[in-house]
């Protein structure tokens, strides 16, 4: 179980496979972390790792990981952790592949490092449509679960925190111009529910002038999801 530190912070990550490298960010919105692919509709880190390097992380306060609370946290908070951890590991250039909270994950470090993204793939990403009520109790109850081990952080702290976090519009951390501007290939698997609206990942593939939609996707070992990703990120790998 490896341990990334920066600071005070704790970053469990994990690696399996060879050749070029695709970072995973979980689903389990606020709880993100590497065993949840284990219980999704496909194990990636599994499926594809016989192809690539595949790194598996438990984003901070999740998981093994940890790190401090403060009312400045927010979407950067995490692409620092996310950019911290490339370095660490060498890797100068990676696929990118993000279920549920994960979209938003996958477009911090592009937008803060597009050079460094080769081929993003969003599973049922998470957005904002009329349910931001749902985000900010799923964020409370996350929050409630760990505040006993956040001293240092007060009632106005976590509000901020959640603020940051969910008071955005569309992906919350990036908004329609961006999306629209972005040219990093990408294959939007579509979400079904309110946590994951439909009209959101319709909207990514509508914008993104290199985006692929996949409507049909829940049974991947047999609807051939799988085959498309390790095609899509086959393709999008540098020479």
């Amino acid at each position: 179980m490896p341990i990334f530190q920066r600071d005070q912070v704790n970053i469990h990550y994990e690696i399996h496979g060879d050749g070029f490298p695709i970072l995973l960010f979980a689903p389990g919105g606020m709880l993100s972390a590497a065993s949840f692919w284990a219980n999704a509709e496909w194990d990636p880190i599994k499926t594809l790792s016989p192809h690539f390097k595949v790194i598996a992380m438990d984003q901070r306060n999740a998981g093994a990981s940890s790190a401090p609370v403060s009312g400045d946290d927010g979407w950067h908070s995490y692409t620092e952790d996310h950019i911290a951890l490339l370095n660490h590991l060498n890797v100068d250039q990676a696929h990118v592949l993000g279920g549920c909270i994960g979209g938003p994950y996958c477009f911090g470090v592009i937008k803060a490092h597009r050079e460094r993204v080769a081929a993003a793939v969003l599973q049922q990403s998470i957005g904002c449509d009329a349910n931001r009520d749902l985000f900010y109790a799923m964020f409370d109850s996350w929050a409630d679960a760990i505040r006993d081990q956040h001293p240092e952080a007060n009632d106005d702290d976590w509000h901020a925190f959640r603020s940051n976090m969910y008071d955005g519009e569309f992906l919350y951390n990036v908004d329609r111009d961006f999306v629209a501007a972005c040219t990093v290939p990408m294959l939007v698997l579509k979400g079904s529910d309110p946590y994951h609206p439909e009209s959101i990942s319709r909207e990514l593939a509508a914008l993104a002038p290199n985006a692929t939609l996949i409507e049909e996707w829940k049974n991947p070992e047999i609807d051939g999801t799988v085959e498309a990703v390790i095609s899509f990120l086959q393709s999008a790998t540098p020479a």
